[in-house]
């Protein structure tokens, strides 16, 4: 009976051990899937299965990106928040995600309630680009041709609410010149448009411009940070022109609300290792990104920072979606 009873308490552990969710010690046991909101191809999605690809290699476990499209990111975060919070679904989330708070009307979650941050990744800035046909050189050349031809510009971007977007929409309220906006899903579908003279400027992340511009396909005018950019140094801020605009881009990662505390740190201690492995660091910079590595509740806090910072622009530029 001794035995018995012996036996019985071990697999009743066994048993408890199996249901509980997982842990520091044991985290990852299993794939994990990565949401990225915008499309293959994309500044996002290119970081995204960067940093996926590290992870995969050095935890032992499969982390597989899968895009969700639609809403400016916000059918994928919606799809986080329905997940488990075990770890296992996490999103690879930017800016696009803080704009969509106060740019969709009708949101069915709280992004800042119900995601847990986990870790900050990139810092980079969007390139004001345009095709090389078009018979400007400058931010302000581009400011006066606008000016000339109003209402005849096309403004492409990677769909409504990206920070691609309502760095265009800031841009036009500041200048006071007319942009017909014309969305593409993901700046990568915007391209040949772009490149042959069909639509006349993109406000897109460095990520996915950068090589555009280095090969000649595309004119970089200018960057949506505050300042010049140290991995295109020959081209200068909007801001020297537009003296006050400044429309910066960051990625991260959450996790849905309730996401044990040890899993949380193992990610980001992960992903902070991640940022100081020099070859991964080289990547980063050829897209002209720089590592941000923080701790979840600093993470947080510039995801709360910047949807204030990003209610502020949609409330200025006058944009919304329902």
């Amino acid at each position: 009976m001794l035995k018995l009873v012996r036996v019985l308490t071990v697999l009743t552990g066994v048993f408890i051990a199996s249901a509980l969710p997982a842990t520091a010690a044991d985290y990852p046991r299993q794939p994990v899937r990565v949401l990225v909101g915008l499309a293959a191809g994309g500044g996002t999605d290119i970081v995204a299965r960067l940093l996926a690809e590290w992870l995969s290699e050095n935890l032992g476990q499969q982390f597989i990106v899968e895009n969700r499209t639609g809403m400016g990111g916000s059918l994928a975060a919606q799809t986080l928040i329905n997940a488990s919070p075990d770890g296992y679904t996490l999103l690879f989330m930017g800016p696009n995600n803080a704009i969509a708070t106060s740019l969709y009307k009708k949101l069915p979650f709280d992004f800042l309630r119900d995601t847990e941050p986990v870790a900050g990744v990139m810092r980079l800035t969007n390139l004001m680009v345009v095709p090389p046909s078009l018979p400007v050189k400058t931010v302000q050349e581009f400011i006066d041709y606008a000016k000339a031809n109003r209402g005849k510009v096309m403004m492409a971007s990677s769909g409504n609410g990206t920070t691609v977007h309502l760095s265009g929409e800031l841009f036009k309220a500041m200048t006071k010149i007319e942009m017909v906006h014309v969305p593409y899903r993901g700046s990568s579908n915007a391209y040949p448009d772009l490149t042959t003279g069909k639509v006349h400027v993109l406000f897109d992340n460095l990520t996915g411009s950068i090589e555009l511009v280095r090969s000649g396909k595309l004119r970089g005018l200018g960057v949506t940070a505050e300042k010049r950019w140290k991995s295109l140094p020959d081209i200068p801020a909007i801001a020297k022109t537009v003296p006050g605009y400044e429309a910066s881009v960051w990625y991260g990662i959450v996790a849905p609300k309730g996401t044990p505390s040890e899993v949380v740190a193992t990610l980001n201690r992960a992903v902070n290792t991640a940022l100081a492995d020099s070859k991964l660091l080289t990547r980063f910079s050829e897209v002209g990104g720089e590592p941000m590595a923080m701790s979840p509740g600093e993470f947080g806090r510039l995801v709360a920072a910047e949807t204030e910072k990003w209610r502020r622009i949609v409330e200025f530029a006058g944009v919304s979606v329902n």
